[in-house]
């Protein structure tokens, strides 16, 4: 492990990440803002930082980075961003304490949208513009940012990317990486840019448009309205955010072959059709159950029903409706829709249906050996067998985000958290959710939440952004052994 040369790296994306602050900055000083000093000193000491952790660990690049280091560097690197992107929250508010401002920060780039803040609305924009933009850029990933327009990072950058993409198996669109972080980007800007304009063309202003843009592609739900969307009461916005929320947790590896003239790419793939399926088997059954005992009409439960199963499938957490207040066999799917998640290699958080697809299909061709001892099986995707080593590593993905998923929530409880809330808070952290259940749900917040509480939820959502083995490696002694 070069240390020295993970440091550098690391040194470097600080650098890169505190230039980043300019464009909350550049706002509010277009808008003459009175409260941009938090983001000129967070800046400074960002940029400060970077560059003595750039210049003091330099070494030489020329080495291929190994898989290992890849990982330390994603690992380390989110830890060192979060950290640093607390600072504007740290400074613009005195009432904010230290680790309410990681959480802040932490909660935007897992792009979970878990907030301590009890009045959104009396911060300033320029605030709020950074904790929609941070959540933008840990969407796709500040690594694959990094690869994407950061020479240094060329070599190697197949380790960081693996690292980093949430996805059992990351696609690789062109043979350099490089190339492949560009164009996932071009792709997820372009979405950005056309649901800023659909917005605005239905009534939104431009600045809650924009905000509302940079936290649905990332699948981060942060609003700068206190009831989130519930806030527009609009049919039209909630179609329109629910068409990119739905793009955002499909893998965006075939939004580009839809560009390139495939229509029927998202039919031809296995698991969008199952991701497809399920949001709209998910919203059916809501419907008949939240018709009449909830809503009125019919079209009010379709409505609400389907915004807030696709809000949690795509682990978005944007909130039209109070679902704590439906029936219990509601909030049990959408409790099951925490742990589903989204696609692989989408901006969704979760245990993505890609690994509950193959964990299904493992399920039946080991029943299926027991009536047929003597048939040879595979698991199979897309007509070609799943190679072992990749079912061993889902099968352990899933017993690690359950297990963790217990342990968290029975810290959680130890603390002093009542039990719903314990299990909804870790089930939306770890799945990068945000609003949970009991005294988390949709309409309150994690303020309440013990500091040792908050660190806990600071962890997981760390676990679940980096796909669990990414940084839990960390703890296992014999990553650092040659």
């Amino acid at each position: 492990m070069r240390w020295r040369y993970i440091l550098q790296v690391v040194g470097l994306l600080t650098l890169f990440f505190g230039f980043t602050m300019v464009v909350p900055l550049c706002y509010g000083i277009f808008t003459k803002e009175i409260t941009i000093w938090p983001l000129i000193l967070s800046m400074g000491i960002t940029v400060i930082f970077g560059t003595a952790g750039a210049i003091l660990f330099k070494t030489d690049s020329t080495v291929t980075i190994s898989q290992r280091e890849g990982m330390a560097i994603v690992a380390v690197g989110w830890t060192i961003i979060g950290l640093f992107g607390a600072l504007p929250f740290y400074f613009s508010d005195p009432a904010f304490s230290f680790v309410d401002a990681v959480f802040e920060s932490v909660s935007g780039f897992t792009t979970t949208g878990a907030s301590i803040l009890t009045d959104i609305e009396s911060h300033s924009k320029s605030l709020l513009l950074w904790r929609s933009f941070i959540q933008w850029l840990g969407g796709m990933g500040i690594i694959v940012l990094s690869i994407a327009i950061l020479p240094f990072l060329g070599v190697g950058g197949l380790q960081l990317y693996k690292a980093e993409v949430p996805s059992p198996v990351p696609d690789k669109l062109r043979p350099r990486i490089r190339d492949t972080a560009v164009i996932l980007w071009k792709v997820y800007a372009l979405l950005t840019f056309l649901e800023l304009i659909l917005l605005k063309i239905g009534g939104m202003s431009l600045y809650d448009a924009l905000n509302h843009a940079l936290t649905t592609l990332p699948t981060g739900g942060f609003s700068t309205r206190n009831t989130s969307v519930a806030h527009f009461n609009s049919l039209y916005h909630d179609v329109v955010i629910i068409l990119f929320m739905v793009f955002a947790g499909i893998n965006f590896s075939l939004h580009y072959q839809l560009l390139k003239g495939k229509p029927l790419t998202f039919w031809r793939d296995s698991e969008c059709r199952f991701f497809i399926g399920a949001i709209v088997l998910l919203t059916a059954l809501i419907t008949f159950d939240v018709h009449n005992a909830v809503y009125e009409t019919v079209g009010q439960a379709v409505r609400y029903a389907s915004f807030q199963v696709v809000s949690i499938i795509t682990t978005t957490g944007f909130a039209t409706a109070d679902y704590e207040k439906w029936p219990a066999m509601s909030q049990l799917i959408l409790l099951f829709c925490m742990f589903l998640g989204a696609s692989a290699g989408s901006t969704g958080g979760g245990m993505k249906c890609l690994r509950i697809m193959l964990c299904f299909k493992y399920c039946y061709k080991e029943v299926f050996s027991l009536i047929h001892p003597h048939a040879v099986t595979h698991v199979k995707l897309g007509g070609k067998p799943v190679p072992d080593d990749v079912m061993r590593s889902i099968l352990g993905f899933l017993a690690l985000y359950i297990g963790l998923f217990a342990i968290s929530a029975l810290i959680l409880a130890g603390i002093g958290v009542d039990f719903v809330t314990s299990l909804g808070a870790i089930a939306a952290a770890i799945g990068n959710i945000g609003p949970g259940f009991g005294l988390v749900g949709p309409v309150d917040n994690y303020a309440h939440i013990p500091q040792m509480g908050k660190w806990l939820l600071v962890w997981c959502m760390l676990l679940g952004r980096l796909e669990i083995y990414t940084f839990i490696i960390l703890l296992v002694p014999e990553f650092y052994r040659k």
